[in-house]
């Protein structure tokens, strides 16, 4: 399969009449700018853009979207948004978890994310009990991005306990219940039916420090193989810091960083409340921090110190988490403004004279998205995964724009940013590319 784009993002900038071709695989084996049209190329209507991977999702909790918007008692924060997010929770079978995240997952790839990375807990019935087969909510979710045709990068949670230093967990947690020992035989089981299967990826993850002892947190990352992504929740909120510093001794980050070789792999959900040492520490690690502004603003968590992690050459990604949002563009667009609303000032995240906020954000999402899901992705270049968004240009705002403007417009100008297409895989999974 050829592609010819008159306009591309690659890695070394924009650049004209770019063929590409794709193997049967869905990876990219060359992509040549300055090329010549072929009668056989299939001919892209519009900028051609590496897709994002969304690094963070929940996506049975698309179904609270918009419901938990009334106050309960006293000031409503993150604790309280959970009751609600429980009751939901004890409703759902396989049959309906799949149906949820299928939706869910079309509409991310309308959206323009070529991937997602599902943080899965929902291991047990309502009842609290394991299914016949434990993996099954999992396999749910893996054949519901299957079947929209999106890569995912499924990952069980360890979820042990209801709060740091050893707080039984609760009625409404018990389905949530895992030791570690039997997230890793999920993991297994789901590496082996999926094994030739480039578009799925399991990885691990332990909800939080305030959810598993050190112990089983180590059993975790030592039973896992040692090229699969981790990923747990890190400071999301004051009270979270303050329960494992009072439990550990040391605030979250702090503590993960001293205690495992925290690298490339690994992915800090959140991170909202680093101080200096812990960003700084992140940011000399290679792992990622997954923000998630949408869902940050409606839980009330907090904001990112992204500025300074960046110049610390921190890396970043982008999820939809509760997905009361599923668009790439607000996520990257909020990112900037939060920071903008804290310090009063304009062009946060492009920290150098001349450099576009909009491109760094979508360039540094994408990268940092790829990674902490596990795939070769994020920009348009060999051997890396042909996903792909192609930009609707002939509407406002991107309509007449320069090249360089492209991505500042579609980040902060763009109000209806559904892309004019997306690839995953060598695939077409949403819109048509071409007239």
């Amino acid at each position: 399969m050829r592609l010819f784009a008159q306009t591309a993002l690659l890695p070394s900038g924009w650049a004209p009449d770019v063929a590409i071709e794709i193997a049967p695989d869905g990876t990219i084996l060359s992509a040549v700018p300055g090329s010549r049209v072929s009668p056989d190329d299939e001919r892209i209507d519009g900028p051609l853009i590496p897709g994002i991977a969304n690094l963070h999702s929940h996506a049975f909790q698309r179904a609270m979207a918009g419901t938990a918007e009334r106050r309960v008692r006293g000031d409503d924060d993150f604790w309280s948004w959970r009751d609600a997010m429980y009751a939901l929770a004890a409703t759902l079978d396989p049959d309906a978890l799949h149906a949820a995240a299928l939706a869910v997952y079309r509409a991310m790839l309308a959206a323009g994310y070529t991937a997602v990375a599902e943080f899965h807990y929902l291991h047990r019935d309502p009842q609290g009990r394991w299914y016949a087969d434990r993996a099954a909510m999992a396999r749910a979710l893996v054949e519901a991005a299957k079947s929209a045709g999106i890569a995912i990068c499924l990952l069980p949670a360890l979820y042990a306990q209801g709060d740091a230093g050893g707080v039984p967990l609760s009625p409404r947690q018990q389905r949530f219940a895992a030791t570690s020992d039997a997230v890793l035989g999920i993991a297994r089981d789901l590496r082996s039916t999926y094994a030739r299967d480039p578009a799925v990826t399991i990885g691990v993850c332990a909800h939080s420090l305030r959810a598993v002892t050190p112990g089983e947190l180590r059993a975790l990352v030592d039973g896992s193989p040692r090229d699969v992504p981790v990923h747990l929740h890190v400071a999301e909120q004051t009270r979270e810091v303050e329960a494992v510093e009072a439990a550990l001794g040391a605030r979250p980050a702090a503590w993960l960083l001293e205690h495992f070789d925290v690298d490339a792999r690994w992915c800090f959900i959140h991170a909202t409340h680093l101080d200096e040492r812990e960003r700084d520490g992140l940011a000399r690690s290679g792992a990622v921090a997954g923000l998630c502004p949408t869902t940050e603003a409606n839980l009330g968590d907090g904001l990112f110190a992204l500025a300074p992690y960046l110049r610390a050459g921190g890396a970043f990604g982008i999820g939809s988490d509760s997905n009361v949002s599923i668009a790439p563009v607000e996520e990257l667009r909020w990112l900037e403004y939060g920071q903008r609303l804290l310090h009063r000032r304009r062009i946060v995240a492009a920290t150098g004279d001349g450099a576009s906020a909009g491109e760094t954000l979508y360039r540094g999402a994408a990268a940092g998205g790829a990674r902490a899901c596990g795939f070769a992705a994020g920009t348009i270049a060999p051997q890396q995964r042909a996903d792909f968004v192609v930009l609707d240009d002939a509407q406002p705002p991107l309509a007449g724009a320069p090249p360089h403007e492209l991505l500042d417009r579609y980040v902060f100008a763009a109000d209806r940013a559904a892309p004019r297409a997306v690839m995953s895989g060598g695939r077409w999974r949403a819109g048509a590319p071409s007239a």
